[in-house]
């Protein structure tokens, strides 16, 4: 018989995997993967080099807007930013730094670009100035239309440090 967890549910509809059965008394061979703690789980690899993090395969959230399992395929840009705010649920808003040549002058202004990206709870730790590498997607809604893929922690932590930012201005 296959487990199943009812302390995951928070809210008010039933939350469930669209293709997988809870209730089901035998399990059959199929493209769910069992985890380890023995309940069937739906998840894929969403390519382009992104490892599947382990609290997408190991976990029992529920998400249809996550990309590993959720019904959202990533297709197109690959953009790099700043966490700037965390106070959405599952969504963060994401601060893009570049240059600008202005040709009167002969130099570089400053400029940012904001934007909304949704966060799988597959991320557990995510704080104001993480490095976040996001993918776009189909719109999530009005203003989300990327998805999370890699967090690098700020600070000590921190994974690849060959990224040089300017500060804010």
């Amino acid at each position: 018989m296959v487990n199943f967890d009812a302390g995951e549910q928070t809210e008010r509809g039933f939350q469930k995997q669209g293709n997988v059965f809870c209730a089901t008394r035998r399990v059959v061979k199929s493209r769910f993967q069992k985890n380890s703690k023995g309940n069937l789980r739906q998840w894929k690899n969403v390519g382009l080099g992104f490892k599947t993090p382990k609290e997408a395969i190991e976990g029992n959230y529920v998400d249809n807007k996550c990309p590993w399992t959720g019904n959202v395929s990533i297709r197109g840009r690959i953009l790099r930013g700043v966490i700037k705010s965390t106070k959405m649920n599952r969504t963060l808003v994401v601060r893009r730094d570049y240059l600008h040549w202005v040709t009167k002058y002969q130099r570089y202004e400053k400029r940012h670009k904001n934007f909304a990206a949704h966060c799988s709870p597959a991320f557990a730790v995510k704080k104001v100035g993480d490095e976040v590498v996001a993918g776009q997607c189909r719109p999530l809604s009005k203003t989300v239309r990327f998805n999370v893929l890699k967090i690098n922690p700020k600070g000590k932590l921190r994974l690849e440090t060959r990224f040089k930012k300017f500060a804010k201005f």
